[in-house]
């Protein structure tokens, strides 16, 4: 049975990132992150043949990890990361439109906040869980104001996020948290993304304990 996204967040509460990736790597880089042990796995629409890169990841590893699209911007797009097999949308901004249509298709979605008014908009129009993004520009003690009023969905900061501030962001209420270039990053090969997948993974785990 496939994993929902509250077993998969609670299994590995970060989400793989992957920018970039083309087709042909998908495969390799799939089984380093899935064996490193993320559930949670995407692939922006502005890498190389997107909708191919999800197909191959869902089809190989959508019974161990939750594997979909992120910089998700229409409703149009939404359609064709469910016709390839995705079940996460990830957006860079709060649009309702967006969201209600990834709810539609029954898909679990995690629109971009930067704001408490979009924060707010985002949790009514269904939303699964909000991506704080940049963090960089929501820094842990802006997190804990926001959690204090944001009690009952997922918080999860991406952008600048590594080993060094994922205990400050979860000290505050962080869920967990999106990795892009401290995983992945074109070029860097599966055997490279196990290592450092292992030790981000390692890093979260003690921030939670």
């Amino acid at each position: 049975m496939p994993l929902s996204f509250t077993d998969a967040l609670n299994a590995c509460p970060l989400v793989a990132i992957l920018r970039g990736l083309t087709p042909a790597e998908a495969p390799a880089i799939g089984a380093a992150l899935v064996e490193a042990g993320f559930t949670l796995i995407e692939v922006p629409l502005n890498s190389p043949n997107p909708f191919e890169s999800i197909r191959l990841l869902s089809e190989k590893f959508g019974e161990k990890a939750i594997i979909g699209a992120g910089t998700v911007l229409t409703p149009a797009d939404v359609d064709k990361v469910a016709e390839a097999g995705g079940r996460l949308i990830v957006m860079p901004h709060a649009d309702v439109e967006v969201i209600r249509a990834a709810k539609a298709r029954g898909l679990i979605c995690t629109p971009g906040v930067a704001t408490p008014t979009e924060a707010f908009a985002a949790r009514a129009a269904g939303a699964d869980a909000l991506k704080l993004f940049p963090a960089e520009g929501i820094p842990p003690h802006v997190v804990k104001a926001w959690r204090a009023v944001l009690t009952d969905i997922p918080l999860l900061p991406v952008g600048g996020i590594d080993a060094s501030n994922m205990a400050a962001y979860r000290a505050v209420g962080a869920s967990g948290f999106g990795l892009g270039s401290a995983l992945y990053k074109p070029g860097k090969g599966a055997a490279e993304i196990a290592v450092d997948g292992a030790a981000l993974i390692k890093a979260v785990r003690a921030a939670f304990a």
